[in-house]
């Protein structure tokens, strides 16, 4: 019998690099991402997301051996071709559209490869990113509101992952410390802020796994610093 771990491969993983479809990147950025030791590729954005710019970043990512995840942001833009895994996000504290309607329109016009698919619970904290605009997301919410979310996602809807998005805010560590305690089996991602080796550290020692972004768009030492320092951090 395969372990969670061999039968989600992903449960290894200490550090995603997020990259938009909607910002450029150069060939030989890329390719410093790559071979940075980062554990894998997340295609993912919020605005202005199209099948046409995320096939074009999945084919400059073609020839690399690195597991690649597409987290799409409208069912429209899903790709199956040249991807690994297709993570897809609930927000919880938003319309319920994006919790049940768009995932249900989506199955009934679509032939889902169910093999690839990976539901994420997501929880966005930061009231002024593009995802809490468009997802009139809730964000005023205390620890014991997040936790709460949380405990709903893994134990009444069963999610593997639990996500706290800040998108380009670092967030409240108590916040991630306090859902890493209430959480039993799911993984615990952190997406927000991360742009230097001690926030990567400080949101390590809670989270299973954080995911990097903008920084890369903005200062690859930076960016380096936060790929080492999630080798560094044992798995708790």
């Amino acid at each position: 019998m395969q372990s969670a771990c061999e039968s989600k491969p992903w449960k290894h993983w200490r550090h995603i690099t997020k990259l938009d479809p909607d910002r450029e990147i150069s060939e030989e950025d890329l390719k410093i991402i790559v071979e940075s030791g980062t554990d894998a590729i997340m295609i993912s954005g919020t605005q202005n997301v199209t099948a046409e710019n995320v096939n074009h970043l999945v084919s400059m990512l073609s020839s690399y051996d690195i597991p690649k995840i597409l987290e799409p942001s409208n069912p429209e833009s899903i790709i199956y071709e040249g991807v690994d895994y297709v993570f897809v996000p609930s927000v919880l504290n938003a319309d319920v559209k994006w919790l049940r309607d768009i995932h249900v329109k989506w199955i009934k016009s679509d032939d889902i490869r169910w093999d690839m698919i990976v539901p994420e619970a997501y929880i966005v904290l930061n009231p002024s990113s593009a995802v809490a605009v468009l997802t009139n997301a809730n964000t005023a919410l205390g620890v014991e509101d997040v936790v709460a979310y949380g405990i709903f996602a893994e134990r009444f809807l069963r999610f593997p992952i639990v996500y706290i998005e800040y998108s380009g805010k670092f967030g409240d560590v108590s916040i991630v410390r306090a859902l890493r305690e209430a959480l039993s089996g799911a993984s615990l991602f952190y997406g927000g802020g991360i742009n230097s080796a001690e926030r990567a550290a400080e949101m390590l020692k809670y989270a299973d796994v954080i995911v990097v972004g903008n920084v890369v768009y903005e200062d690859m030492q930076k960016f380096m610093e936060t790929v080492v320092t999630g080798q560094q951090q044992p798995e708790l």
